[in-house]
């Protein structure tokens, strides 16, 4: 035994409990305890059966994340629940909790599972580059159908308890309180020959159509572009289909130890420690954050309704405030309808659609509503004196120690702030649209932000299920300056002969999810043209204007919501589908520009579009913008549609080759040296043979 795995006999039933809080990791400490606990059951006369359960809440949460990257340490989990599924006595897996990963393996090792009604299961490793890798692949398609187990195993998905009894996973799930009485008298029944358990292993192979298989393959392929885990995982699912499980666990191991090594689990470990790191700042280590109960929105557009969907179903009670009556009963609609999808897509139940409905959300008129809320958020028109006058009216009504936060996306967080009587209250909490989907969440902090409500933002974020990410002030923060910079770049190559549709397809296949020009038409076109007008008079005169959008916006093509933008949207293409009078129209706009057009390959497309985007996001770097380069990695990945695979701009940068980046820059500076001027940074960087990966420490880059 070790401390972190109890053993306990009740009633000729050993009770094996794994207690390595917070999430009962399977540390190397753990898999010790777990082998000597099986052990110890097959030479105890008192124990005539097994059970295996978690201590709190949680069965097994995964892997051990200190582990990561280290070189790995015997007992392995394989053979851990090898040696499971072997007892010559009975083992009953008592799920009490979310089993995930080598937790979910540790359950299929053994012979019977029964599970609390709150139980969850999933094998989440393709999220890592990986496949489950103690038999996962081997086990589940014989006790579920290849089908069902490549299904889970590719989407990494959790299942509910009842949806997993339904596949035949868990033997039977009853009440949470109830688990451990029924997991011990179905131990002694197996113990007494009266029930007779089947382990996975010793279940026939699977089997499957092979043009079936190959249709799933096929559908895999195209729903996870560009990545190799989940087509892998089909590779070890079909092993089980023609080997016995000893050689099909042989063909597991393989395959994961070859994933192991590739470009794409190094990106997405590094995307997955990123997002972990994100909201550890040496500013606020040890700062309590305030409590927060109440939150008050100012604004029931798009974002404020988004706002405040995200924190009434976070479980905080909203006050949500309007001009009119007539702006206050539309957000509450626009709510409503928000916490609909939510219920469509199994994110909330309806008992607490109308909870918070009946409860926890009023949308009112008059600012006084808001004198209790510990937390208020304006979600205006992006205009500065529309802002300024709002934050200057919060000081009559805004409760002492609120935090006073704006959302804008560009404006000048310390200039809004200055339009209060405590700008230490003020801060910036860029969300991103829909706010109640999209998980990431800017915090600005503006020069007098007291360091309690940075710790009370971040503390928000976490409670909204959000990725905070900090962000010093400057126009667009970190993400939306550094997309005008690389949106520039698609520009410059429409302008110069590649086609909107050449450009999307280009990035797509790099792995965003949507190209610039989809997404312009999904924002709307009226966006960028509210964006170039209000920076038209502080333009620098050596920078290259482009402005062929605008001659969209003139003719009422907007995008999506029009119907029309680059792209048609109807009936027939709901998504999309190019538009011929926009080439025209480009080709036109060339003549007059006297350009004459060139071609661009994919592989250029590609190349130019990621050296803006690195290029700009070092310079974000050292203005302090951002405080370390996982951060930008985490902003572009959670809000810009960044492959995760690739693992953010600065890791791709690093994998790329710094200097290789440098390389494509003063290549393309030659024809325009104004806006390939390299970063200072990178050239430092280059020079000293170093990357980005190494300024990932908690200190700023300055």
């Amino acid at each position: 035994m070790t401390d972190t795995v109890g053993y306990a006999v009740r009633d000729n039933v050993a009770v094996i409990t794994i207690a390595n809080p917070p999430v009962n990791a399977t540390s190397q400490q753990v898999r010790t305890g777990l082998m000597a606990a099986i052990e110890r059951v097959e030479a105890d006369p008192e124990a005539g059966a097994a059970v295996i359960t978690g201590a709190g809440r949680i069965f097994v949460g995964g892997a051990d994340i200190t582990e990561f990257g280290k070189a790995p340490l015997e007992p392995y989990l394989p053979d851990v629940v090898n040696r499971i599924e072997e007892c010559t006595k009975p083992v009953v897996a008592a799920v009490n909790g979310a089993a995930l990963g080598g937790g979910f393996e540790i359950a299929l090792g053994a012979h019977v599972r029964m599970a609390a009604h709150t139980a969850r299961v999933g094998l989440p490793e393709v999220t890592l580059g990986l496949i489950p890798g103690a038999g996962g692949t081997q086990r589940l398609p014989r006790l579920i159908g290849v089908g069902a187990a490549i299904d889970i195993i590719t989407s990494g998905r959790q299942l509910s308890a009842q949806e997993a009894k339904k596949l035949g996973i868990f033997d039977d799930v009853v009440e949470a309180d109830d688990l451990l009485n029924a997991a011990t008298a179905k131990a002694r029944s197996l113990a007494s020959g009266e029930d007779s358990p089947r382990p996975c292993g010793q279940r026939p192979r699977p089997s499957i159509d092979p043009k079936e298989l190959e249709a799933v393959r096929k559908k895999t392929a195209a729903r996870h572009k560009g990545q190799i885990a989940q087509l892998a995982a089909i590779d070890a699912v079909e092993a089980s289909t023609r080997l016995d499980l000893k050689d099909g666990l042989v063909e597991e191991r393989s395959i994961f130890l070859t994933l192991m090594e590739t470009p794409q689990r190094a990106a997405l470990i590094h995307a997955f420690f990123a997002e972990r790191r994100a909201a550890q700042l040496p500013e606020i280590a040890g700062v309590e954050p305030p409590p927060f109960a109440e939150i008050g929105i100012i604004g029931g557009g798009t974002m404020g309704a988004g706002i405040a969907t995200a924190a009434a179903m976070a479980g905080l009670s909203v006050v949500l405030v309007e001009r009119e009556a007539e702006f206050a009963d539309k957000a509450r609609q626009t709510i409503a309808r928000n916490l609909a999808g939510a219920v469509e897509r199994n994110k909330l139940s309806q008992e607490a659609h109308g909870r918070i409905l009946n409860e926890r959300l009023k949308t009112v008129v008059g600012y006084d509503a808001l004198s209790n809320a510990d937390i208020i958020i304006e979600a205006v028109f992006e205009s500065m004196d529309v802002k300024k006058d709002v934050f200057n009216r919060l000081d009559t009504v805004a409760k002492a120690g609120a935090t006073l936060a704006t959302n804008t996306s560009y404006l000048d967080v310390n200039e809004i702030a200055l339009a209060t009587g405590r700008p230490q209250d003020v801060l910036g909490l860029h969300f991103f649209s829909p706010a109640h989907i999209m998980r990431l969440l800017e915090i600005v902090v503006a020069d007098r932000t007291d360091r309690r409500h940075v710790a009370r933002a971040f503390a928000l974020a976490k409670r909204l299920g959000k990725v905070g990410v900090r962000a010093g002030v400057c126009d667009g923060f970190i993400g939306n300056r550094i997309m005008s910079h690389y949106r520039l770049a698609a520009d410059y190559m429409m302008m110069d002969g590649a086609s909107p549709y050449e450009i999307d397809a280009a990035l797509t296949d790099f792995g965003f999810a949507m190209g610039p020009f989809q997404v312009a038409d999904l924002a709307g076109i009226d966006i960028g043209y509210a964006a170039r007008q209000r920076k038209a008079a502080t333009r620098d005169p050596r920078e290259r204007s482009v402005d062929f959008a605008d001659t969209l916006y003139h003719k009422g093509w907007l995008g999506q919501k029009t119907g029309r933008g680059f792209y048609v949207y109807d009936g027939e293409s709901p998504k999309g589908r190019p538009d011929p009078e926009v080439l025209d129209l480009l080709s036109e706009a060339r003549r007059e520009a006297g350009i004459e057009p060139r071609s661009f390959t994919a592989g250029e497309i590609q190349r130019r579009y990621m050296a803006a985007m690195i290029n700009e996001a070092a310079r974000v770097l050292a203005d302090g913008i951002a405080q370390r380069p996982s951060d930008i990695d985490v902003v572009l990945l959670f809000g810009y549609g960044f492959p995760r695979w690739r693992g953010g701009p600065l890791h791709y940068a690093d994998a790329y080759g710094l200097e290789n980046v440098l390389v494509d820059i003063r290549k393309f500076a030659a024809e325009d040296p104004f806006y390939w001027s390299p970063a200072v940074l990178l050239e430092e960087l280059v020079a000293e043979n170093r990357s980005f990966s190494g300024l990932n420490d908690d200190s700023q880059v300055s």
